[in-house]
């Protein structure tokens, strides 16, 4: 018996590498792909480099291969392509074809990706069925050319060409050259030039330090630079010399107004342009041999820090250092009152101002005339009106105009308004208090204008809290906190000075209730034929106007008990209150068998002596019951020992779901590897433990010993063999596999004795 099986083994080996051999003395061969000419371009020539762009991508390859034929059913040619070093490590497909199958020699069509840019790219063919790798044809250079405009460049890519594209570099130093008007420019190389030599550098930038004629082009490699027209325009670099340019003169110059002075650049007859500033602006040029300017001292505000700046075609622009001029008639005048105030009846005020003028003299004005004898620099007031104060230098080296004070305006009020606001962050119905504040006091005058007088007044007026129009006892500050929401309402200030009353806007204040608000429900899930659920509110809805809520979306207005109709998520607000008091939610579901979920299967088998506990969940109560309708327990999980049918039943609010639970005890013996098939009712099937057997998820597959399929089964009912004829030997070796979802479970040998 050992010998015939293990010559049948050594012969279907045998056999397998013979075959295995013969495929491959006579495997197909796949030629390297070779570039072809395109059919729909004139001429007659295949492509040396693919050079494509958006108004072209259009290339053809040659491709050969030598019989046998490939599956015509399933094969695929696949035309590969190559990084830019020619590696196939993660190969791009470039065309795909399946109808090419009985054709020896044929083209492929493709276009070159958007990102390709080098030159030792390579292709390859790839078969699918069989498999197989053509070797790589010869490297070519490919560039996708998706920028083909004039590249402009300029000083750092600011945009900005020089005039004759000239830049002068001064002192040793360089400058940076880039692009500036293709997008993206740091996802390029370039071709850099200094005066026709092509330069190492590849970036989109170029410090440059050395004379000469600079432009450059993107790098499209050997054969697609040109092609592509990129060339930018061209800047010269030159080396400048400096001058040393000052103003003559000294660097701190005192003028009165009406002096003549002119200021004079260090360097003239040059040929230079001349620029001059005042505080760091062009007040002059530039211009040619300007080098001297007139101080104008006719104007006011003429003082300030002048500079001077030159250059030329061979000079580098250069600016001097400042020079001072002051003016020794200026001085300054400052109001050292408010612009506005409001002046009561019987009320005074004082006006005063500061100056830097020398040995000053002072003239106060009401409404543009003189006030006879106010010349000090303060006033005292008890009239309204627009007053200023007119200063004159007496002392000095100048003899200066007189200068004017910002004036200041005084008014009396026809009236008085209160604002008011929140203290701090109040958000209605959500905060537990809510503080209100006078903020501002206003005085009104008889065209409607307002002063605030805050500062001035608010210590002066008495005050007194409303609450819906009437007086909260004791509340007579500036600010009230309310923090009980019984005193919910509306709140506003009054306030009395003199015989002026004062009244502010009015706020609402709106604090949460106390009240909490739940309800709840003698089931959770709908089902057919149960009672129906109905909802409860902890407090009384009689007198109460409410909502239940589906969803957020009112369902009914009306039943204080109520019964929902629909699966959802439930509320009900109260509205009587100022704030709405809301409850918590329930959630409705439809009834689902899936809802009730055990931990084990219901086929449960276990071994016996030992305990099984199966625990549910997903129910709101459990019973366990045995064959005898007898109540095992109320848990949510039960202790199984002993075989037989137990029956549990999972209560859902109204609904039920009831679950079968068998229990069989786990076989010990293991899998036979030998029966005798000779009818005489003693080990004539092969029989399997219960672990295998009568299972809907195990597949048992029986083979004969050549490796043919006998025998195939889920729910395997231990009747394996059906009859004995199919043996036709006295002793038979069989194969078995048990697998469940296409994993092996077991496997072994069946000997089956006559």
């Amino acid at each position: 018996m050992e010998k015939t099986s293990s010559y049948n083994i050594a012969l279907v080996v045998a056999l397998a590498f013979m075959l295995l051999l013969a495929n491959t003395l006579s495997a197909q061969v796949l030629n390297k792909p070779e570039p072809a000419d395109n059919p729909n371009l004139p001429g007659n020539s295949a492509w040396t480099a693919a050079c494509a762009s958006d108004s072209f991508n259009e290339y053809f390859v040659n491709f050969t291969w030598n019989p046998p034929l490939v599956d015509a059913a399933n094969n695929e040619f696949v035309l590969e392509l190559s990084d830019s070093n020619g590696n196939f490590g993660a190969p791009r497909e470039l065309a795909r074809v399946s109808d090419k199958n009985t054709e020896f020699d044929f083209e492929f069509e493709f276009a070159v990706p958007t990102d390709v840019r080098g030159e030792n790219y390579r292709m390859r063919v790839r078969s699918t069925d069989p498999v197989k790798t053509s070797p790589p044809s010869d490297p070519y250079p490919m560039h996708y050319v998706d920028y083909s405009s004039p590249l402009l460049i300029s000083e750092d890519g600011n945009g900005t060409i020089p005039p004759g594209g000239l830049i002068q570099l001064c002192g040793g130093g360089s400058v940076t050259l880039a692009p500036h008007n293709i997008p993206n420019a740091d996802t390029y190389q370039y071709n850099w030039y200094r005066s026709g030599t092509l330069l190492s550098e590849k970036s989109e930038t170029l410090t440059a330090s050395t004379p000469g004629m600079y432009y450059v082009e993107l790098d499209y490699g050997s054969v697609c630079s040109g092609s592509a027209n990129t060339l930018s325009n061209t800047i010269e670099i030159s080396n400048g010399s400096t001058l040393g340019v000052t103003i003559s003169g000294s660097s701190d110059i005192d003028l009165c107004p009406g002096d003549t002075h002119s200021l004079e650049a260090s360097n003239s007859g040059m040929g230079l342009n001349y620029t001059w500033y005042k505080d760091g602006a062009v007040i002059s040029g530039p211009t040619l041999e300007g080098y001297t300017l007139n101080v104008n001292t006719g104007v006011s505000g003429f003082e300030g820090n002048y500079e001077v700046e030159v250059e030329s075609a061979s000079v580098c622009l250069e600016r001097s250092s400042s020079v001072t001029v002051r003016n020794l008639g200026d001085f300054t005048v400052t109001r050292q009152n408010e612009a506005d105030i409001v002046l009561l009846p019987e009320q005074t005020k004082t006006l005063s101002v500061t100056t830097t003028a020398t040995s000053p003299s002072y003239q106060w004005y009401k409404d543009g005339a003189p006030l006879v004898g106010e010349t000090n620099s303060s006033l005292e007031i008890d009239q309204t009106g627009v007053y200023f104060a007119r200063v004159t230098a007496s002392g000095g080296s100048c003899s200066g105009a007189p200068i004017d004070s910002e004036s200041t305006t005084v008014v009396s009020p026809d009236s008085f308004e209160f604002v008011i606001a929140y203290v701090g962050s109040y958000t209605s119905c959500q905060s537990s208090d809510a503080t209100l504040n006078l903020s501002v006091i206003n005085a009104v005058s008889n065209s409607g204008a307002r002063t605030d007088v805050t500062a001035d007044l608010q210590s002066s007026f008495a005050y007194q809290w409303m609450h819906n129009g009437s007086a909260v006892s004791g509340e007579t500050s500036k600010t009230i906190t309310v923090s009980d929401f019984e005193d919910n309402g509306e709140y506003m200030l009054e306030g009395v000075l003199d015989s002026f009353n004062a009244t502010s806007n009015d706020l609402a204040v709106t604090l949460p209730t106390n009240l909490s608000l739940s309800i709840s429900a003698n089931g959770t899930v709908l089902c057919e034929g149960a009672d129906a659920i109905v909802f409860n509110s902890s407090e009384s809805l009689g007198d109460e106007t409410f909502e239940w809520l589906r969803n957020g979306v009112v369902v009914d207005t009306a039943s204080e008990e109520f019964s929902p109709t629909e699966i959802g998520t439930y509320q009900l607000i109260i509205r009587t209150h100022d704030c709405p008091v809301t409850s918590n939610e329930v959630e409705v579901r439809a009834f689902d068998e899936s809802l009730l979920v055990l931990d084990h299967p219901e086929e449960l088998i276990i071994i016996e002596g030992e305990t099984e506990t199966v625990t549910a969940s997903g129910a709101e109560s459990y019973q366990w019951f045995d064959s005898n309708n007898t109540l095992l327990g109320s848990l949510d999980s039960f202790d199984f020992q002993l075989e037989g049918e137990y029956l549990l039943v999972a209560n859902f609010g109204n609904c039920t779901i009831n679950r079968v639970i068998t229990v069989t005890y786990r076989d010990t013996f293991a899998i036979p590897n030998v029966i005798t098939a000779n009818g005489d009712g003693i080990n004539d099937l092969w029989i399997l433990p219960n672990t295998y057997s009568r299972n809907a998820d195990v597949l048992v597959t029986i083979f004969d010993e050549r490796g043919k399929q006998i025998f195939s089964q889920t729910n395997y009912e231990n009747n394996w063999p059906q009859s004995t004829t199919i043996f036709n030997k006295r002793n038979m070796i069989f194969y078995y596999k048990v697998t469940r979802g296409g994993e092996s479970l077991k496997q072994g040998t069946i000997t089956v004795i006559r």
